[in-house]
């Protein structure tokens, strides 16, 4: 094998056939604004799937209806929803990838109009918005203030992300990840930016991470011993006294012990207006750090776009796993002109669009 690019990793109970991954990408495509995916979504993540991904992640998902972007993102927190993903789960592993599920809360980064259309900001509640939460009463830039959570409720985010995770196994899913990054919900536990909190939630570093420890605790519970399950993090802040890279790795270390596998490392999120300094495969440094610092398994993202780019941050030993985005937005076929390119073959091509070539 060339690369490592193209071959196996097995983590518990499965192995993904390659190390080329779709990230998790919003779509508000969701019609009825109930949460449940639609044929879009089918099409989508199915389209990926055949296109030679080794794990297909889906978009942010909500755990509860208070826990959504938008109201166009999809849940997992219904029996309608649940139902709707089994069938898209099946294509996916139909084409020989596996289904990942990304389970979030977007606390006060909640209730927002989708990207597109002539309205921006957060949603009002006379306009299908809601009152969203974080753990302090602090606004994301130019957002609606959210409400403190009390204790009681964070226990019921907790319980709500079980759920979410026993819903996503019961629907076919064989990864789950924890999203702990972007400026949401857990990532506002962890900064010491948007969590002012006195309590055992907020203050110290354990404190902070107190929230995600609990969760990935509650998901191990629920989901059992052989269902793998992800943390994606924001390494870091991009502004002064956030949330560090050292801060990623400790927490990394300590959310391995409380039962998750890998680390998808991405940055940001949290700060509205942060000047971030992007570039191709910008966000690898802070995937390599955690990934030596906590001696932990993790995955790379950020304008990821060449084959030969994507097989040196594997080969270099700089990740795991390479996910990717926009750039399986404008290729689905990339992972098998990356296998094409780099001189690997695989036989997963679909019969067919054999007549198309890459199969020689």
């Amino acid at each position: 094998m060339p690369t490592r690019l193209f071959s196996p990793l097995t983590l518990r109970s499965v192995t993904i056939r390659n190390r080329l991954w779709v990230a998790p990408m919003c779509q508000y495509a969701v019609d009825r604004e109930d949460g449940v995916p639609t044929d879009w979504h089918l099409v989508h993540l199915g389209s990926l799937a055949r296109g030679g991904a080794g794990l297909v992640m889906t978009e942010a998902t909500a755990i509860t209806a208070v826990g959504r972007i938008s109201a166009e993102d999809t849940g997992i927190y219904t029996d309608e929803q649940q139902s709707a993903w089994q069938r898209i789960v099946s294509f996916i592993h139909s084409q020989g990838a596996v289904a990942g599920i990304q389970l979030s809360h977007a606390g006060r980064k909640g209730s927002t109009w989708r990207e597109w259309g002539v309205n921006n900001g957060t949603r009002p509640i006379g306009e299908g918005g809601w009152t969203t939460l974080a753990p302090s009463p602090i606004a994301f830039g130019s957002y609606d203030a959210p409400t403190a959570l009390t204790a009681e409720e964070i226990a019921g985010v907790v319980s709500d992300f079980a759920a979410a995770a026993k819903r996503s196994v019961a629907a076919g899913f064989a990864v789950l990840e924890v999203h702990a990054a972007h400026g949401y919900l857990l990532h506002q536990f962890l900064s010491p930016l948007s969590n002012h909190r006195s309590d055992q939630f907020g203050g110290t570093l354990k404190n902070r991470a107190r929230l995600l420890l609990d969760v990935v605790s509650a998901v191990r519970c629920a989901v059992g011993e052989s269902v793998p399950i992800f943390v994606r993090f924001s390494a870091t802040d991009w502004a002064e006294n956030g949330f560090s890279p050292e801060d990623t790795a400790t927490i990394a270390a300590w959310a391995r012990d409380a039962g998750a596998d890998l680390f998808d490392i991405s940055t940001g999120g949290l700060v509205a207006g942060t000047e971030i300094p992007i570039g191709p495969g910008y966000q690898v440094p802070f995937a390599e750090f955690v990934k030596t610092s906590a001696e932990v398994p993790v995955s790379a993202v950020g304008l990821i776009t060449a084959p030969q780019q994507a097989a040196e941050i594997l080969d270099s030993g700089k990740a795991d796993a390479v996910m990717m985005a926009r750039e399986l937005l404008r290729d689905p076929n990339f992972p098998m002109r990356a296998a094409r390119e780099l001189g690997v073959t695989v036989d997963y091509w679909p019969r067919q669009y054999h007549r198309g070539g890459w199969t020689d």
